[in-house]
């Protein structure tokens, strides 16, 4: 591993430059690689490592729209496109790529499935840090470990696609076969991770909830419907309201932070708008750090937990979920900001 200053700590990372993918390929030569559950991150992982020369099979349920969805990128029935169960059976390292709440309901049958030497995957820790919850207790003659890529299966496979992979985590929570780290590492190559960085199950998925309930999803969309209301409340036109909340971020400032980070961002904007952000950064990050500390202590209980595997077992779930975000989509910002987006250059009619 490959030492690297973060901010003054010092934390150990795989690159591509330690573990080259010819590597990884050779470790997973004899590997035979089921990838159950084609929703989320399944399709990016599983087509990423087919790319890349690993032998791949997919477990999905027939007559679902994901099983359409493996179909239409070239997956065989019968060949490499199996029932769960069937995938699970004939691979050696099973990723166990199902929502949470699949993976509960589905454990029961799965955990027969795994053999002696076999290694069973995740891209979360979810299901073995809330066992209590979740039922999943792997038996001790497998390996358990992880890889998290940082990121929507849809950036894995598109990063992946234009040569930049995107960073994951890893963790190994067991090692029945002595090569656990191995397979692990060579299994986070060929789904195309730009590098790896060590973490444990729990800290993954403390660290994944409360990002996903933070800034990367609740309170960025918390955020900026308060903006946005505010600017109406005020008179500012949904045009205006919705570029100087959204587009004016998404399209030009955060492309910035990534590209050198936030002090760069600041650099490249008016000493006007420098100056303002210097002066309310620290207002906006006192307001809400009770907020997230509430946040963290409510996943760390397993409360948040509870009430996904509550929502998401309901039968229902999906026509609720679509509900909810029916009324994001047709919000005023929302509608606001579909406009925007259809004036985009590439957007213009010729």
């Amino acid at each position: 591993m490959a030492k690297i200053n973060f901010g003054g700590v010092e934390e150990e990372v795989v690159t591509r430059g330690e573990f080259p993918l010819d590597k990884a390929c050779e470790v997973l030569k004899n590997e035979v690689v089921a990838v159950l559950g084609y929703g989320v991150q399944g399709p990016a992982q599983a087509l990423n490592m087919r790319d890349n020369g690993v032998k791949v099979i997919v477990g999905q349920r027939e007559g679902t729209p994901n099983w359409d969805k493996a179909l239409a990128d070239g997956w065989v029935p019968g060949k490499d496109l199996f029932s769960v169960e069937e995938a699970a059976e004939k691979g050696t390292v099973i990723q166990y790529l199902l929502s949470d709440a699949g993976q509960r309901s589905q454990w029961p049958k799965i955990v027969e499935c795994l053999n002696e030497g076999d290694m069973l995957y995740f891209s979360h820790g979810f299901s073995i840090t809330y066992k209590d919850q979740t039922g999943v207790i792997p038996p001790p003659h497998v390996d358990v470990a992880l890889v998290a890529p940082k990121g929507s299966g849809r950036s894995v496979r598109a990063n992946f696609l234009d040569g930049s992979g995107i960073n994951a985590s890893f963790a190994v929570q067991q090692d029945a076969t002595g090569h656990a780290l191995e397979r692990t590492l060579a299994l986070g190559i060929a789904i195309g991770a730009g590098y790896l960085f060590p973490t444990t199950f729990e800290n993954e998925v403390y660290s994944d909830l409360t990002g996903e309930r933070g800034v990367l999803m609740g309170a960025l969309a918390g955020v900026m419907e308060a903006q946005y209301n505010e600017l109406r409340k005020h008179g500012h036109s949904p045009s205006e309201a919705f570029n100087e909340t959204v587009e004016e971020l998404t399209q030009s400032l955060i492309r910035l932070v990534g590209q050198n980070g936030m002090d760069w961002m600041y650099a490249n904007c008016s000493t006007t708008a420098q100056r303002g952000a210097l002066d309310w950064k620290n207002k906006f990050r006192d307001a809400v750090v009770p907020v997230f500390d509430d946040l963290y202590r409510s996943v760390v209980s397993g409360r948040e937990t509870r009430i996904v595997l509550d929502k998401n077992s309901d039968p229902n779930y999906r026509e609720k979920l679509d509900a909810e975000l029916k009324v994001m989509r047709e919000s005023e910002m929302w509608q606001a900001g579909a406009a925007v987006r259809s004036l985009r250059p590439e957007n213009w009619k010729k």
